[in-house]
C-alpha cells in the first residue's frame, strides 16, 4: 500500500510540473517543433546531420524530461536547455537550411521565436 501511495504522489509531482508552463509558452514550443520538421532543414548533434523530422523527435524527449523535472518555465528556457547544444557532450547544436550558412540553432530557434511572438502580439 506505502509503494501504490508513493507512485501516485510521485506521478501528481510530474503532473503539476507539465502544468506550470502556461498555454502560450506550450504553444510557442510546439510552434517550434513544427517549425524545424516543416522547414526541411538539417540539424547537426554531435557532428552528425539528421533531418528535420528525427531532430524533433530528439529534442521532445528533451522537452519532455525537462518539463517532468519542472525545468522549463519559458519558451527561451527551452531553447537555452534542450535546443542549443547536447547534454552529453556540451558541443552546440547548428542548423543548415538549403544553400544557407551552418546557424547556431539557439540563434535559429531564436529568431523564429521572435518572429512568432511579432506575428501573434496583440
Amino acid at each position: 500500500m506505502k509503494h501504490i501511495l508513493s507512485l501516485v504522489l510521485l506521478s501528481l509531482c510530474f503532473a503539476t510540473h507539465a502544468e506550470d508552463l502556461d498555454l502560450s509558452t506550450k504553444q510557442e514550443i510546439e510552434h517550434l517543433f513544427n517549425y524545424l520538421k516543416d522547414s526541411g532543414c538539417e540539424f547537426n548533434r554531435n557532428g552528425t546531420w539528421y533531418g528535420s523530422s528525427e531532430a524533433v523527435n530528439h529534442l521532445r524527449k528533451k522537452y519532455d524530461y525537462l518539463v517532468g523535472k519542472g525545468m522549463l518555465t519559458s519558451s527561451e528556457a527551452f531553447i537555452q536547455k534542450a535546443a542549443s547544444e547536447s547534454s552529453m557532450s556540451g558541443k552546440p547544436y547548428q542548423v543548415k537550411c538549403a544553400e544557407k550558412e551552418v546557424v547556431l540553432s539557439s540563434l535559429w530557434f531564436t529568431a523564429e521565436l521572435k518572429k512568432y511572438r511579432n506575428s501573434h502580439s496583440r
